[in-house]
């Protein structure tokens, strides 16, 4: 499946799309090939035909690929945010594992998770470095202040979010029951959805 395909082509509405959903169309595909691709990799007509729109129409809308950029990852980090405060209600106990299925349930959207990672190695960059820093301490701030975890209890869990960014980075759902350290950290990091988790990831020979 190509980038293209991972984003739905949109289809003649009823009614003209508004100028907000239209920017959202664009921010979908823009998550799914800046996630495949990477920032570099990425070209703003790429972002065009995976939405079905021109690429005039959208630099028209973002300007430059830095800019389109920054609203895929602040985008990105509101996402894991509200996602986490959905999650958050429920026994102190088990929060830990609750804000975990809600980090990996993002991957039902193709590149929202490789497009944080990506995020973080870009901190020499003076905008999207700062947006990334930005998105990250909101998190980190959130499991301080809203959730209620102690620094170390903090440490951990980003701990293993970034694990997890390894895990869909690499691809290493493909080698899962066939390669003994890939299913090792598949089963530590996806207890109790390996399957689901490895039916939204590609295999290392399939593109986003």
């Amino acid at each position: 499946m190509t980038v293209e395909a991972a984003v739905e082509a949109p289809t003649a509405p009823a009614t003209r799309m508004s100028a907000v959903e239209r920017r959202e169309q664009i921010l979908v595909a823009a998550t799914a090939v800046f996630g495949a691709k990477t920032y570099v990799g990425t070209t703003t007509d790429e972002v065009a035909r995976a939405a079905g729109v021109s690429q005039p129409y959208v630099v028209r809308l973002f300007g430059t690929k830095e800019k389109l950029y920054i609203e895929v990852i602040q985008r990105a980090y509101g996402r894991v945010l509200d996602a986490f405060r959905q999650a958050l209600p429920g026994p102190v106990e088990s929060r830990g594992e609750r804000l975990g299925a809600a980090y990996t349930g993002l991957l039902v959207e193709r590149g929202m998770l490789p497009v944080i990672a990506g995020s973080t190695a870009m901190g020499g960059e003076a905008e999207i470095g700062r947006v990334a820093r930005e998105g990250f301490s909101s998190l980190w701030r959130f499991a301080r202040v809203e959730g209620g975890f102690s620094a170390d209890e903090a440490r951990t869990f980003f701990a293993i979010g970034m694990l997890i960014n390894t895990v869909v980075g690499l691809r290493l759902t493909g080698d899962y029951g066939t390669e003994v350290t890939a299913t090792e950290v598949l089963d530590e990091c996806f207890p109790d959805a390996v399957e689901k988790v490895r039916a939204f990831l590609p295999r290392a020979d399939e593109p986003w």
